[in-house]
């Protein structure tokens, strides 16, 4: 990345910091063969990372290792957590709320990703999947491509 796109994307963070944030969630970007986790929750369209709202007297780490627990039952420890950005954008589905996620790569976890009866579908893809999905904005235009930038995903 050159410093100009650096500087644009330091300036348009502080730009959108300023709007009153509606929701406030944490996703988990969970990588297995070159493949992202993505699932669509019961009821909804939009196709996102694993993860959910921060709960009162939570921090992000610790809500999504609590949503990773009751949406895929996988165990995930706080230092296999990196943080890997902090995103705002209207919420998928929820045009009108302004929402902001932050965003961790998690580096280990035990189990096998099985998901409850919250999560209707889940699917492991990469950037060159040409399913006809739709997938909520942030992981869209923010966190595919900058995955597949690092290389972590194909």
């Amino acid at each position: 990345m050159d410093n100009l796109t650096s500087v644009r994307r330091f300036f348009d963070r502080i730009r959108l910091m300023k709007k009153k944030i509606d929701i406030h969630k944490a996703g988990g970007i969970l990588i297995k063969d070159h493949k992202f986790l993505v699932e669509r929750s019961k009821g909804k369209q939009f196709f996102i990372a694993p993860g959910g709202s921060i709960e009162k007297g939570e921090n992000s780490k610790q809500a999504l290792i609590r949503e990773l627990m009751e949406e895929f039952k996988i165990i995930v420890a706080e230092n296999d957590l990196e943080e890997f950005g902090i995103f705002y954008a209207a919420a998928a589905g929820q045009e009108d709320k302004y929402l902001q996620m932050d965003v961790f790569l998690v580096r280990k976890w035990e189990g096998e990703p099985t998901p409850d009866n919250e999560v209707e579908e889940f699917l492991w893809i990469d950037s060159n999947s040409s399913l006809d999905i739709k997938i909520g904005s942030i992981f869209e235009h923010k966190v595919l491509p900058r995955l597949k930038e690092k290389d972590l995903i194909g």
